[in-house]
């Protein structure tokens, strides 16, 4: 990684912005139902307290569209984040306001603040530069340690580092580290695995990957647009008829760059989008015009986890069925055990393959979860991130 990050700087007894990235799920209680956004960012926050420095967090949650609203509040974040660190977290009432402004200025070496939501600004996901010059002007250096909110060029992840010296925190580095490593320097087989609803989200991740991988597995509701390509019945599944031309093309490339692109041999199908539908399984060339596809089927469980066993790196991103209804989660469950038993690197990228990889209770046998959805598929397409080329060249 050529970016500097809080290793490559003095930070000692100085006041930094941190941007995290908090947006924590919560109950209706505003209780945080899963915390590990959280505890992501202890690392980075423990290593400039051991620097001594004032520490000012700043991060967004939900979708607030830039007014004041107390559900959207952070406050839990800072009560959860007190507790993480045995230490108080001094809740800002607004972000740049004059409580925040007030609190910064008196907020001493080793102590911390967090920031009301930036997103009860609209100018944050304006990025306007006066907005982000009056963040900045809280404090001395700043910090990117926000992965899931990097591809946005918004204020607190872009735009406050043309007003401050602006570095990478720990958990950037080790995203980068990890899916930069997979896409540019693979210990081989690289395999990589797609899945999720449609090709047009995945388009770009395709191609890329395609330049990259030596097997491409290709599951999940997007399966059945390159079926219905070949000229397969698809009954109700989910299918783009706008994109058939276009998965051709990228089977043509597959097969033009010797990479081996599999498609599920069969499919758990269903008679209607319901929890307790009538369910089969068949080949995926024979689906009834009536049924709906929504999980790959036993033979094709044990064609992916055969290639799997072979690879030496992983990169999963997309559920693999409708994970969400139990009867239609074994196809995704199984891929996720046979990634927790395999000796090769096992990257997860982020958004729903996580939350299926949590759901199973397989988190801690994974080399690395990746904390960014969106930001994850961007870099797997080989975009740059705005929250990451604003830092500093090392």
């Amino acid at each position: 990684m050529n970016k500097k990050t809080i290793r490559d700087i003095d930070l000692e007894n100085k006041k930094v912005l941190v941007r995290c990235d908090f947006n924590v799920p919560m109950d209706e209680n505003k209780n945080i139902t899963d915390n590990a956004r959280i505890v992501a960012a202890l690392p980075t926050i423990k290593y400039l307290l051991e620097n001594n420095c004032a520490i000012i967090l700043c991060s967004h949650l939900g979708r607030p569209k830039g007014e004041f609203k107390p559900e959207f509040s952070l406050k839990p974040v800072a009560k959860e984040l007190s507790k993480l660190l045995n230490k108080e977290v001094i809740m800002a009432n607004d972000v740049i306001g004059e409580d925040a402004k007030k609190k910064a200025d008196e907020l001493r070496n080793g102590e911390i603040m967090l920031l009301e939501n930036v997103r009860f600004h609209r100018e944050e996901t304006d990025n306007d530069p006066e907005f982000s010059k009056q963040l900045a002007s809280l404090a001395e250096i700043y910090i990117n340690d926000a992965f899931g909110a990097a591809h946005r060029a918004h204020s607190s992840t872009a735009g406050v580092a043309q007003y401050l010296p602006a570095v990478a925190g720990f958990l950037i580095e080790k995203e980068l580290k990890f899916l930069g490593n997979a896409l540019n320097n693979p210990e081989r087989p690289f395999v990589a695995i797609l899945g999720g609803a449609k090709v047009s989200d995945k388009i770009g991740v395709i191609d890329n990957l395609l330049e990259k991988v030596d097997t491409l597995i290709i599951g999940g509701g997007m399966a059945y647009t390159f079926f219905k390509a070949q000229g397969y019945e698809v009954g109700k599944s989910l299918c783009e008829l706008d994109k058939l031309d276009l998965a051709k093309e990228l089977m043509e490339k597959a097969k033009n760059k010797g990479v081996k692109l599999m498609l599920p041999a069969d499919t758990k199908i269903g008679k209607e989008f319901d929890i307790n539908t009538e369910s089969k399984t068949v080949k995926c060339t024979e689906i009834p015009a009536d049924w709906e596809g929504f999980d790959i089927g036993e033979e094709a469980i044990k064609q992916f986890s055969e290639e799997l066993r072979k690879a030496k790196t992983v990169v999963w991103n997309g559920p693999l069925g409708l994970f969400e209804f139990p009867q239609f989660a074994v196809g995704t469950n199984s891929i996720a055990k046979v990634l927790s038993e395999i000796d090769a690197t096992t990257i997860i990228g982020g958004g729903d393959s996580a939350a299926a990889v949590k759901k199973a209770g397989l988190q801690d046998k994974m080399t690395h979860i990746s904390t960014g959805g969106g930001a994850s598929l961007e870099f797997l397409e080989g975009k740059k991130l705005p929250g990451i080329e604003c830092l500093m060249d090392k």
